[in-house]
């Protein structure tokens, strides 16, 4: 089937409640930014308790990037061979252990350890969700399920800096990560009760050769890399908005919140005109047309770095919102020609994905200078990072036609 083709591509092995998978697999994809997003508000608290600085509390962030990349590429084959439901299981157990770890953190170079364990075990979700999702959808139905997660788990994104500034301020950031352990105890619950098996338990022919395969793959690496670019930029958003926000502008912790969820907010309701967009468009179109728009907001927000907060944050809720056309139908175009090594490539993809987000988070940090131009010229260099490749990738799937 082609990316372009209706939603047609819905699999006979849908399940008969499929709205109660979805909301599973929400969840699931919610630890992600949830985990991420919660302890935002507490940078400036972590720096300052643990006596380390800005560059040194980043760092905790792209351990937790660089954990989520490696560790996709053994959940994929993994899932594969053995089922979705039982790296499942380990996953979520071992990050209920490593967001306790983290809660009794003495350091910071101890905290940065618990969250890459964090990201090893929450990155079974992301590896899974995605593979599930190819189990059960294709073409322009699995942009508009992916979409519909976004839905699902877009409250997290809103109400953890909220909930996050809250704990913070009654009980210190090490409550955050009790909060997000429990968070680990309901997701094994949930899966246990709800998340059928969908895959196949297939006997691939070997690891090293199924990744080769993918990597010889231009359509999914090409869609792959556009989808990760754009996902950089978003993490070197995340990266520095706390500092930008709070540090530079002295916004309150709890107030933080606010200026983040409304991103969020532009997110999630991008997400969904996008199920609407793909009744009409096809999903190669409106990547196309997502980058464009990323670029041309990242520019204005580079242009904007130096004046008032809200000059600077319409830019940023704008750049924020269009890479939610980005997401889905980026990965939908990658996924779309691997129905028999859905969890490998789901794998490779968040793998490929997490590095590129890691570096931008890190280049970020590393850049140094107490201002929000680093972010933007950050974001402005993934977007067009990511315009590239999926011009590139759209180009050679017209010359095979």
């Amino acid at each position: 089937m082609s990316p372009d083709e209706g939603a047609a591509g819905v699999s006979r092995r849908l399940p008969r409640s499929p709205g109660a998978i979805l909301g599973v697999l929400g969840a699931l994809t919610a630890f992600g930014p949830l985990t991420i997003d919660m302890y935002l508000p507490a940078l400036p608290t972590i720096q300052r308790q643990l006596s380390t600085s800005p560059a040194a509390v980043q760092r905790t962030l792209s351990a937790y990037f660089i954990g989520l990349a490696l560790s996709q590429l053994a959940y994929g084959p993994l899932s594969d061979r053995y089922g979705r439901r039982k790296p499942l299981f380990f996953g979520l157990s071992l990050y209920t252990l490593s967001s306790i770890g983290a809660a009794l953190a003495p350091s910071i170079t101890m905290l940065a350890a618990m969250r890459g364990l964090q990201a090893v075990g929450g990155a079974a979700g992301m590896v899974v969700t995605r593979a599930v999702i190819r189990d059960l959808y294709s073409g322009r139905a699995a942009a508009s399920a992916l979409s519909t997660l976004i839905l699902i788990m877009g409250a997290a994104p809103i109400l953890a800096p909220l909930l996050g500034g809250v704990v913070l301020d009654v009980s210190g950031w090490r409550a955050i990560f009790l909060f997000l352990a429990a968070c680990g105890v309901l997701g094994v619950i949930g899966v246990a009760l709800v998340l059928p098996e969908t895959g196949t338990r297939s006997r691939p022919t070997g690891i090293a050769r199924t990744y080769f395969d993918l990597l010889r793959d231009p359509s999914f690496i090409g869609y792959t890399l556009a989808g990760g670019f754009a996902n950089a930029g978003l993490f070197a958003y995340i990266a520095a908005y706390p500092f930008v926000v709070i540090d530079l502008h002295h916004v309150s912790s709890r107030a933080f919140g606010f200026w983040f969820g409304a991103n969020a907010v532009a997110y999630i309701a991008v997400a969904q005109l996008n199920r609407l967009l793909l009744r009409r468009w096809a999903p190669t179109r409106l990547l196309a047309a997502s980058t464009v728009m990323a670029c041309a907001f990242a520019l204005a927000a580079l242009l904007m770095a130096q004046r008032s907060l809200l000059s600077l944050a319409v830019w940023v809720f704008l750049f924020v919102g269009s890479l939610a056309l980005t997401g889905p139908n980026a990965t939908a175009l990658a996924m779309e020609g691997q129905p028999l090594r859905a969890g490998a490539a789901s794998a490779l993809l968040g793998t490929v994905q997490f590095s590129i987000a890691a570096t931008a988070s890190w280049v970020v940090g590393a850049i140094g200078e107490r201002s929000a131009r680093p972010m933007a010229t950050v974001m402005l260099a993934c977007s067009m990072l990511a315009f590239a490749t999926q011009a590139m990738s759209a180009r050679r799937a017209r010359a095979l036609q």
